[in-house]
């Protein structure tokens, strides 16, 4: 049965999750694109010729949203807004009666600190309320979840060290530009890194920490130790295991443009005066910087993110690399956005789709890895993010075995 669905958001994930909902009709049956914008949303579903109808909202507004909600009559709403406005949203999903997925966790304004306890305290409320709340139904989070659920279902009697991995090897030929919204971008580059050992946090300079991986389909680069927000739920819903962190690739020209951009002070976000006006420097940068959005069209190469899971099944030792590569001039031509938005926008469309069609539709508010993987795995294949397990032998893993 279909049902209609409506997507606030119309940035490049936006995109992606419109594009991504007409190809399934027999589920997506009405779907209204909402932004504060509305000449986005309409750029899009002109895109679409006009398969879907589009809205002006303002996401931080409660009673906005609930009025839309009320007059469009969804079954669900898809959040690819800001972090900023996902309890808005979830406040808004109460109210009108309306199921909630998102790709990323909650973040406050005034303080580059993303976790998910606020949106954790909503459970009761969604549970009484009989509606479902997925978090983090993106890549990673969201993918990378589901691939450690699928380990521990499937691969492992016991998981001892999971490291996620995520190179995008893509050249936009600027020489400095971000591939998702630069302002949560940099706010989470410029962060502390923090990972999960042993059943306590251990934090390191932003940065400081490095792998040289090999990826596949990609050759070695260098990786980053950084703080992500899937490590908060999977060190609690993957027993046993000892240690998570994830590793982010950086080109050197992006790592220098990052040291000046911090040296002068633009990363900050506490507002300073200028000319008689309160300026957020970051938010003054990425007025500066180019739109993600536009990227698409002009960068090369391909993506490949993954889950390096170590632990112990029938007896033996075993580590395995579940991944995906994506190449962003397919994603192009499929949907007019970089593989970066689309590894995020085909899972939120999943998650969506594994709600309404009841095989993930259970009242509270849940992470990823906390539902049966495999369905979720089977539409990964289907509709355009193929994976692949691989036995990985000799290793050299920075710190070792914790187990």
């Amino acid at each position: 049965m279909s049902e209609r669905v409506l997507i606030i958001g119309a940035g490049g994930v936006g995109r992606v999750v419109a594009h991504k909902c007409i190809q399934v009709p027999e589920v997506f049956d009405m779907i209204c694109l909402a932004s504060r914008r509305k000449e986005k949303c309409d750029q899009i579903a002109d895109e679409l010729e006009g398969r879907i109808s589009t809205a002006e909202v303002d996401a931080d507004r409660v009673p906005e949203v609930v009025a839309l909600m009320k007059a469009f009559d969804p079954k669900l709403v898809i959040n690819v807004a800001l972090p900023y406005q996902d309890l808005s949203i979830m406040e808004a999903c109460l109210e009108a009666g309306v199921s909630y997925v998102d790709t990323a966790n909650y973040e406050p304004r005034d303080e580059a600190k993303f976790e998910y306890h606020w949106q954790w305290a909503y459970r009761e409320r969604f549970e009484a309320a009989g509606l479902t709340a997925l978090l983090g139904s993106g890549f990673d989070p969201g993918v990378t979840n589901v691939f450690c659920a699928y380990a521990k279902k499937h691969l492992f009697d016991r998981i001892d060290t999971i490291d996620i991995l995520d190179c995008n090897a893509g050249d936009h030929g600027h020489p400095f530009a971000t591939n998702f919204n630069p302002e949560i971008n940099l706010r989470e580059v410029t962060a502390n890194g923090r990972y999960w050992e042993r059943g306590q946090w251990k934090e390191t300079d932003p940065l400081e920490r490095t792998w040289d991986f090999e990826y596949p389909g990609i050759g070695v680069r260098r990786s980053y130790l950084m703080y992500h927000e899937e490590i908060e739920s999977l060190c609690q819903n993957i027993p046993d295991v000892q240690r998570i962190r994830f590793w982010m690739t950086f080109s050197e020209a992006y790592l220098t443009h990052l040291r000046v951009f911090e040296n002068v002070g633009l990363t900050r976000i506490d507002p300073i005066e200028f000319e008689g006006r309160s300026v957020v420097p970051l938010q003054f940068l990425k007025a500066l910087l180019p739109d993600p959005g536009s990227l698409g069209a002009r960068t090369r190469g391909q993506t490949c993110i993954g889950c390096l899971v170590e632990g112990e099944a029938g007896g033996k030792r075993r580590r395995v690399f579940i991944y995906n590569n994506c190449d962003h001039e397919t994603c192009f031509r499929e949907v007019q956005s970089q593989a970066v938005s689309y590894t995020t926008g085909v899972p939120a469309m999943i998650g969506a789709k594994m709600i309404l069609e009841g095989q993930w539709d259970r009242p509270g508010v849940f992470n990823i890895e906390e539902f049966d993987p495999d369905p979720f795995m089977e539409d990964l294949n289907r509709y355009g993010l193929p994976w692949k397990v691989e036995e990985v032998g000799d290793l050299a893993v920075p710190d070792g075995p914790v187990a």
